[in-house]
């Protein structure tokens, strides 16, 4: 039986089956899904999924929790358990997930939470849906909305519309964490309409360059870090009824793409 976590792992293991029953409820399963279970610990979730009929494809870092799900799920046929590294598994061709319309859930540790998420909305083949328990800081921290933007907000809201369904007491997890955590909800949307690849790679360098420096004035980080002369963004900021006193975490999603889309222009 396993009993302990690894904490290099960073694992917490979901014991409230009532969190379980509102997670399945928000991702809204049917039997012709394909489900990617990202760590699924005990398989507290993973048994709940299985009723659904769903196909579950759950990627366990842990040889020991493979272990324990392959012998607590065996003859499960519409179950297949990878033993993997989840940041591995979207990033090679050894394995394909056959269903372009895939929805992706599990319980992340904090340390995986940015990384995870630029893979799973950058992936050429994007989940429809993306349900995640995570710490419930960083759930904040991406679903900010201006004057709180940061760099994870605006990286994740690029690709998708992020939600805080419910915050989830640290007490619904075994051993305890020392935060709590949130369930949220991210629904990707279409990027790939009005900008290619370079584009968006060029979009992502402009709003790093904005927020390298936070509490310095916009127009000052565009300035320094992408080498551009001060009256030059300066007069894109004219442009778009910028204040010349913005920061970088007053600007919404919206504002950051016109705002690249002109420096590119005129840069090119």
């Amino acid at each position: 039986m396993i009993t302990r976590k690894q904490k290099k792992l960073g694992q917490v293991f979901l014991k409230d089956k009532k969190v379980v029953q509102k997670i399945i409820q928000a991702i809204n399963i049917n039997s012709k899904d394909q489900i990617l279970e990202i760590g699924p610990g005990k398989g507290i979730l993973t048994q709940v999924l299985l009723k659904t009929d769903a196909e579950i494809i759950a990627v366990e870092k842990d040889p020991k929790l493979v272990k324990f799900l392959e012998s607590h799920f065996k003859n499960k046929s519409n179950l297949k358990i990878i033993q993997g590294d989840i940041r591995d598994f979207l990033q090679t061709t050894e394995y394909k997930i056959l269903n372009t319309g895939y929805k992706a859930i599990g319980n992340i540790p904090y340390y995986l939470t940015s990384h995870l998420l630029r893979l799973l909305l950058e992936n050429p083949i994007k989940p429809s849906l993306i349900v995640l328990m995570i710490q419930k800081e960083v759930a904040e921290r991406i679903t900010a909305q201006p004057p709180k933007m940061n760099l994870l907000s605006a990286s994740v809201q690029f690709y998708a519309q992020p939600k805080i369904l419910y915050n989830i007491s640290k007490t619904a997890f075994n051993p305890k964490p020392k935060v709590d955590s949130a369930v949220i909800k991210i629904t990707p949307i279409n990027t790939k309409e009005n900008m290619d690849k370079t584009q968006i790679k060029d979009f992502f360098s402009i709003v790093r360059a904005g927020f390298k420096q936070p509490r310095k004035l916009l127009i000052n980080n565009l300035n320094k870090n992408l080498n551009l002369e001060k009256y030059f963004v300066q007069k894109i900021f004219l442009k778009l009824n910028l204040p010349f006193n913005t920061r970088a975490q007053n600007l919404s999603i919206k504002q950051w793409v016109s705002l690249s889309s002109l420096l590119i222009k005129n840069i090119v």
